[in-house]
């Protein structure tokens, strides 16, 4: 038997321990749509809007027991990042930059005219932002 999906999308939960810098990195820096705090048993949730997709800000009540390795892909196995897809890459970088956060590469193009980057947030955790070609030829 296989799952039978509800939603057509994916939501993702990145467990913080700097909510004060980790919310306005993804809700003023990305632009992400937040819908405000919520109890969870053993925290607190903070979700942001990604389309039909929630970007899930978790604070614990206890610490957790480890860190997430740092070094994006070849740091560790597991989850490594996830993928923003924007129409305006550049104006992004700069926000990104202004907001003293880490540019770890990019931005650079794909064989298909596709852009891409990889920015830091605040725990370490690493975003792609990805701009799909244009359709005029030249990439976005």
């Amino acid at each position: 038997m296989t799952a039978r999906l509800t939603k057509d999308s994916l939501d993702i939960g990145i467990v913080t321990t700097n909510i004060d810098e980790s919310l306005p990195f993804y809700r003023d820096v990305l632009g992400l749509a937040y819908s405000g705090p919520a109890p969870i048993p053993g925290g607190t949730m903070h979700r942001l809007e990604v389309g039909t997709s929630s970007l899930k800000l978790v604070v614990t009540d206890r610490a957790p027991r480890a860190v997430a390795a740092p070094g994006g892909l070849a740091g560790s196995t597991g989850y490594r990042y996830c993928t923003l897809t924007v129409g305006n890459l550049a104006e992004v970088l700069a926000a990104v930059n202004a907001a003293g956060r880490t540019v770890k590469f990019g931005p650079t193009e794909l064989p298909t005219g596709a852009q891409i980057a990889m920015v830091e947030d605040p725990d370490g955790n690493w975003v792609e932002l990805l701009s799909p070609p244009s359709t005029d030829g030249n990439a976005g």
